[in-house]
């Protein structure tokens, strides 16, 4: 029967073990198994990275401030960067199954101080995805219902409905978020691919059909590819998410790893299939000298499928968003249940519900932490997309790239101690050590280009405080493991070390 415990097998702490249990739980209270399959798993992690969000409003950017026509191998480059990390990734996740996926990892690989600071950005990223997630549902939200109903609500009121249903959809089943995501995902992939290939039945633009713009030696073009390479990298942010729901899916060690691979791979070839065919549609100058930040894809919209599709385009913006945001709550949730059902944070955090098997205090408690966040940048007065979305955006990216850093090194260091007949000299050696240098190149990236990616929120105090508080968390992650190896080594022997044991894969039912 699957259970709850240590990886080194011990005994865990009695706050843990005496803790009111559910019914099959083990020794600890445990995520509801089963709840999704591949498709379930596979529609959260691409809600993550939300596609129709990634393209409208990373693709003007990486076009127009980056690598200009060259964004098509920007993506390609990118998608072979992360398709290495990848290879190392799931090699992990055929081994260990938890709900704090990098938290897990890292502990595993790289030794538990390195673990809990790899925790403790990760949720730093997570919990600041969902408000930046907010911030840009809102703006999107607030433009096409002006536009179309001639209303004019303050952003804050939009904001506010998001947290809410979000919060009441993680509340249940896991299943329950997935199939909402799911009907938000296939329509703007849908939309993505008919605009793509209505541009291709056509043979493109003026230009026709650029094919140099896929050569990827244009990725490294002109003086600003490092931002727009970077913006391409943010574009995928969420795919990692897939390892966290290891617990609730069937077959772990066989879903995770699909599910993740197909995330990487099929992000990649959509957003280089669409970039390529947006500009090829536009042609080579047209798509350049734009007006507006969403003409890029709305002039192609208009031309090729007519204005319908222009509209129906602004509602995707806001479900894609509203996905992402609602993919980026559960990822929050179970990194603080992760931590809280250790007993860090607090152990409240560790309870699931007693029905729905979700971890519901941890999910509330995520939803008091987003509607913070939104609330403090509504009583400063600033705006829902240039500072909410922007700054915590770039917060989380930036946090998030340093923990799969470390989790690409700690797949190295974990498979030189364990699993002598799991070792490859290529999936857990130079795959992930390639993707650990991708993730540092992409690191030097943001900063290098951290004024520019930032644009008129620059200026601001929570801007210039981004890398201080990155390196605050890290640190505070770091202090607290050292102080719990001092003075509570029991608590310490525990961390980062609760996973799934799994011997026999579930039934996939």
């Amino acid at each position: 029967m699957s259970q709850v415990s240590t990886s080194d097998g011990g005994p865990l702490p009695t706050q843990l073990a005496d803790a009111p249990q559910p019914a099959g739980a083990g020794q600890v209270q445990r995520l509801k198994p089963n709840s999704v399959g591949l498709l379930g798993v596979l529609f959260m992690a691409l809600a993550n990275a939300a596609p129709v969000t990634a393209m409208a409003g990373n693709l003007p950017i990486v076009i127009g401030s980056g690598n200009g026509i060259g964004a098509p191998a920007g993506f390609v480059f990118v998608t072979v960067v992360l398709t290495l990390f990848t290879v190392g990734y799931v090699a992990m996740a055929r081994h260990i199954t938890a709900a704090g996926a990098f938290y897990g990892y890292v502990s595993h690989g790289l030794g538990r101080l390195a673990g809990m600071a790899a925790g403790m950005l990760a949720v730093l990223a997570y919990v600041v995805f969902e408000a930046s997630l907010v911030g840009i549902f809102a703006y999107f939200a607030k433009t096409v219902v002006q536009t179309q109903f001639h209303i004019d609500l303050p952003w804050l009121v939009y904001a506010l409905v998001m947290i809410a249903v979000t919060a009441a959809l993680s509340h249940f089943d896991l299943d329950i978020a997935a199939k909402v995501l799911a009907v938000f995902l296939v329509g703007e992939v849908t939309l993505l691919l008919v605009l793509a290939v209505s541009i291709l039945l056509h043979g493109g633009g003026p230009d026709g059909l650029v094919v140099s713009t896929v050569n990827p030696t244009k990725a490294f073009a002109g003086p600003a590819a490092g931002l727009g390479l970077f913006f391409c990298f943010w574009s995928w942010v969420g795919f990692e998410s897939t390892a966290m729901y290891g617990e609730e899916s069937r077959n772990p060690k066989r879903i995770i790893p699909r599910a993740t691979l197909a995330a990487v791979i099929g992000l990649g070839v959509l957003y280089t299939f669409v970039s390529w065919m947006v500009i090829s549609g536009s042609g080579l100058k047209g798509v350049t000298q734009q007006a507006g930040i969403f003409d890029v894809f709305t002039a192609p919209l208009h031309q090729y499928l007519g204005q319908w599709s222009v509209t129906a385009f602004g509602w995707l913006m806001c479900s894609s968003s509203f996905a992402c945001g609602l993919a980026f709550h559960q990822c929050a949730s179970r990194y603080l249940y992760a931590i809280g059902r250790e007993g860090f944070l607090h152990p409240g955090l560790g309870r699931t519900h007693p029905r729905h098997g979700s971890p519901y205090l941890a999910s509330a408690v995520q939803s008091c932490i987003a509607l913070a966040i939104v609330g403090a940048f509504w009583a400063a007065d600033k705006d829902p997309y240039v500072d909410l979305y922007t700054l915590m955006a770039i917060l989380g990216t930036l946090a998030l790239l340093v923990v799969q850093t470390l989790c690409a090194f700690s797949v190295i260091a974990y498979f030189r101690r364990h699993h002598p007949e799991s070792r490859h000299w290529f999936k857990t050696l130079v795959a992930p050590a390639a993707g650990g240098l991708g993730m540092i190149a992409a690191i030097y990236l943001l900063l290098a280009n951290l004024d520019t990616a930032a644009g008129a929120a620059s200026t601001s105090l929570v801007f210039k405080l981004i890398p201080w508080i990155v390196g605050a968390v890290l640190l505070s992650g770091l202090a607290v493991a050292a102080y719990m190896r001092a003075r509570r080594p029991d608590r310490y022997e525990v961390m980062g070390r609760i996973i799934l044991e799994d011997t026999q894969e579930r039934a996939d039912i």
